[in-house]
């Protein structure tokens, strides 16, 4: 425990199926000089004694017990205990393969990075024992400035490299040096990242593809309704607008991203409210629908987006003509697909 090259931390909160699976999975790592910072949330299961047991026979593995106060407070008291040279965040209901901390580890001393990003996997399970795996590839790079990072940030967050913590490889003493904690919000990593990448000199970037993101539980935060979704995700826009006025990046490029990634996550939200546990009356439903594809910022985007594809141009027309009757029978459709034929939504999805 004299040479922690990384420090992974692990938030626990009512995964007791899940973890055994995500610890042995770090356990199996290549490299061994880790210390392993699992932060029992107040879980109700026995998620905490699992991790427990673990602990009993691993020195590097330590549990700390607290009460119940979200994913960030968690992730944030381990930041502070971090010895690690690096800090990995690892979610518990998912895993690893066995050479990603080796791999990213070397990359990181290789380059000298302050930040390495890697490709993953989403396993989409369809049926309890048949799932469909997404990936998410970026390509081989190392950004030796900022200028050449924001230059071409906007390829990153098209391949969804900089939302999650998970496929990254924090520097420790760039995260404390700058005080970079995850705010108490809905949707957390993504506000962390935008404070991380927000300054970032050295970047590399590696198109191995070393981590599973699991969606598997019917209560997880993908699934669930989000009662105040637009109106998150209204203020993350503003977010990565103002991201990219502070660094005077205005290439039609970025542009072109930022109202794509806006109308995707307003199409998003329409569904949202068909989602059976939305409270709102079909009149607030319509109300609320309409609203959101008349404003002036949706029809802005829609005007730069360009869709990548038939299903998504399919997807922007009701928006562009602001044809609310047309958003919400598309949504309905979205919805259905998203919850009878799971499998097929991935697949129009990935293509999107």
């Amino acid at each position: 425990m004299e040479n922690i090259k990384i420090s992974i931390i692990m938030p626990v909160y009512k995964v007791e199926k899940y973890v055994a699976k995500a610890i042995r999975s770090i356990q199996n790592q290549t490299l061994q000089e880790f210390e392993f910072l699992i932060v029992d949330d107040g879980s109700p299961d026995n998620s905490g004694t699992i991790c427990d047991q673990y602990a009993g026979q691993d020195p590097r593995i330590k549990v700390i017990h607290k009460e119940n106060g979200g994913a960030p407070s968690a992730r944030n008291a381990a930041i502070d205990m971090a010895k690690g040279k690096y800090i990995y965040f690892l979610d518990a209901d998912d895993w690893a393969e066995p050479v990603m901390l080796e791999e990213m580890y070397n990359l990181a001393e290789n380059k000298k990075a302050q930040l390495v990003i890697a490709g993953f996997y989403i396993d989409t399970y369809y049926k309890p024992d048949k799932f469909i795996v997404t990936n998410f590839i970026p390509k081989n790079n190392v950004y030796e400035t900022k200028e050449d990072f924001r230059k071409d940030a906007y390829k990153l967050f098209d391949k969804n490299m900089l939302y999650s913590p998970w496929n990254k490889l924090y520097l420790t003493s760039y995260i404390k040096e700058k005080r970079f904690y995850f705010p108490d919000t809905l949707w957390d990593d993504f506000p962390f990242n935008l404070r991380v990448i927000r300054d970032i000199e050295r970047v590399a970037v590696t198109s191995g593809q070393y981590y599973h993101f699991l969606r598997a539980r019917t209560e997880s935060e993908t699934a669930k309704f989000i009662p105040q979704m637009y109106e998150k995700r209204e203020e993350e826009h503003e977010w990565l607008l103002e991201l990219y006025r502070y660094w005077g990046v205005q290439d039609n490029a970025s542009k072109e991203m930022i109202a794509r990634r806006y109308i995707d996550r307003l199409i998003g939200c329409i569904e949202n409210l068909m989602n059976p546990k939305c409270t709102l009356t079909k009149v607030q439903k319509k109300e609320l629908a309409e609203k959101m594809i008349n404003s002036k910022r949706t029809q802005k985007c829609i005007q730069i987006a360009r869709p990548k594809s038939i299903y998504a141009k399919i997807m922007y027309l009701p928006v562009k003509l602001k044809k609310t009757d047309g958003v919400i029978i598309e949504a309905k459709v979205i919805s259905f697909v998203k919850k009878r034929l799971l499998k097929l939504f991935v697949i129009l999805k990935t293509n999107r």
